[in-house]
């Protein structure tokens, strides 16, 4: 396995500890995919079989003052790294994106089939990929794409060895709750008390990340099976407040979160879940980690690693 990555919000200690848990050897190349030069030579070396697609940025409030940026890294990195995979006739994909396609749900739970329609330009980005990924199927028929929307996941690795660490200020909830706690920040902002939920807070499906992992092995299975474009839901189907999080995580862990509830946060939903049926169904996958599970990892890996990789 081949792993690129630009390190613009990650580590490469990250890859050391993968193969410190798996026992298994990876290769790892440093390469933005706007490098068109050095991406393509990575392919030609390389000459792998399918590509599972994270790069792009991904914080929704960054995306609303920064939206040019977003379409640069998401959409024309999406762009260099298919051309260049045409160039070397490697057409298997599977594409992290992400329930913000939805846009503000006005039915829940969603299915794959729920009205599309973006309201950040984050989600924009990850809708046109869709679209571009969907187009380029329908130009050539050989291409195999899975689509996998992601609800939010959280949690670590139940060793504590890798786990979230973001650079900088955490832009999601349960790493930016777990420094907190561990005395690396004074307190966590809540983003709106006055949403349309049952206690005015934000409403989101949380899923293991070790259970969004599982999916990406299930959807490389499945493109051995020559499905054309596939998308499906990776969530749990049960959604849950910030403040049911913030709760869950006190009770889980023992450990006091201080809060504030703040304005609201351009570009948030109200509530969004997923129906995740069809991803059972089809992919034979299914999350198996509850919310005291994932507040736990997640408070474990930040126990043993107070400052991150660094």
């Amino acid at each position: 396995m081949v792993a690129v990555d630009n390190l613009s919000n990650s580590s490469k200690e990250s890859l050391n500890r993968v193969q410190k848990i798996t026992g298994k050897t990876l290769t790892f190349v440093q390469c933005d995919l706007l490098d068109r030069a050095l991406l393509g030579q990575i392919f030609a070396d390389y000459q792998p079989d399918a590509v599972v697609h994270f790069a792009g940025l991904k914080a929704v409030g960054e995306s609303m003052v920064n939206p040019l940026d977003y379409y640069k890294n998401n959409v024309c990195g999406t762009a260099t790294l298919l051309e260049v995979m045409v160039e070397n006739s490697i057409k298997n994909i599977v594409f992290s994106s992400s329930c913000t396609v939805y846009g503000a749900p006005k039915n829940l739970p969603i299915s794959e089939n729920s009205p599309l329609g973006a309201v950040n330009p984050y989600g924009q980005t990850k809708l046109t990929i869709e679209q571009m990924l969907k187009d380029l199927q329908v130009s050539d028929t050989s291409w195999n794409i899975s689509i996998l929307r992601y609800f939010n996941p959280v949690g670590a690795h139940q060793s504590g060895e890798i786990g979230e660490n973001p650079s900088g200020t955490p832009t999601n909830l349960m790493p930016y709750m777990t420094q907190v706690a561990v005395g690396e920040r004074k307190e966590l902002s809540v983003f709106g008390g006055d949403y349309p939920t049952k206690d005015g807070t934000c409403v989101r499906d949380y899923i293991h990340v070790v259970d969004v992992a599982k999916g990406h092995l299930k959807a490389l299975e499945k493109l051995s099976e020559n499905p054309g474009v596939i998308i499906h839901n990776l969530g749990t189907g049960q959604g849950h407040s910030v403040l049911e999080i913030i709760h869950s995580f006190e009770a889980s862990t023992g450990q006091k979160v201080p809060y504030k509830i703040v304005d609201r946060r351009p570009g948030d939903a109200a509530s969004v879940y997923a129906n995740p049926q069809l991803a059972e169904l089809d992919l034979k996958w299914k999350p198996s980690s509850g919310l005291r599970r994932m507040c736990e990892d997640s408070w474990r890996w930040q126990l043993k690693n107070p400052k991150g990789y660094s």
